[in-house]
């Protein structure tokens, strides 16, 4: 009775085991960098995009994803907290066509306080194709201006904190239900970037760490 018992609880676990989902793999950043240019501020990122197999079946499936980059450019204040002096955001849409059998990015820098997917504004399209060469860029920005040189303050030090998300608030609402609290759907990359001092090189790269 008791061997059967043991065997009974061992399958259990197994199965227990076997039904627990798997968590996307964090975006790994290749390359990090801050530029700081006469005109302003610039972002460079590179990240190796790994989502989980949930989330690649619904893009096969013609469901389209939205991706936000997120910028903002923070002055230091010894007497109060940090004051955001600048800020930009960008999403990429990317979704299957099954006609063309091809991936399509489109990217929108003009986001309001509450974006919403039918509000977008994109400003460029481009396909691939492959899944592998959409996520590429998807996970990529060059030389992307986050502030003006005018928003500077040359006696202050400032810093930018970047990130990069899966926005699941922007789907179709029966697509959000449930999907917050699955680890697969979750997929996120944060850091904080020094910004170059004035007499410093024009680019100063920082590797991200875990």
């Amino acid at each position: 009775m008791l061997m059967a018992c043991r065997r009974w609880l061992w399958a259990w676990l197994c199965c227990c085991c076997l039904a627990l989902p798997v968590a996307a793999q964090a975006p790994q950043a290749q390359q990090v960098s801050v530029q700081r240019g006469a005109d302003g501020v610039y972002l460079s990122v590179r990240l190796t995009l790994t989502p989980a197999e949930v989330v690649e079946d619904a893009l096969s499936k013609g469901v389209p994803l939205y991706f936000v980059w997120q910028a903002e450019l923070m002055r230091s204040r010894w007497y109060w907290s940090d004051k955001r002096v600048a800020s930009a955001t960008r999403v990429l849409r990317l979704a299957f066509q099954p006609l063309t059998r091809r991936w399509r990015m489109s990217v929108s820098n003009e986001v309001g306080a509450n974006p919403s997917a039918s509000g977008l504004q994109y400003a460029l399209h481009q396909s691939f194709d492959s899944l592998d060469d959409a996520l590429g860029a998807v996970g990529r920005v060059v030389r992307w201006k986050i502030a003006d040189a005018s928003q500077l303050d040359p006696s202050a030090e400032h810093r930018v904190e970047a990130s990069f998300q899966l926005d699941l608030s922007l789907l179709p609402r029966p697509f959000q239900f449930g999907m917050a609290n699955q680890p697969e759907w979750s997929v996120e990359w944060r850091q904080r970037l020094p910004l170059p001092a004035p007499d410093a090189e024009a680019s100063a790269e920082a590797t991200s760490k875990p």
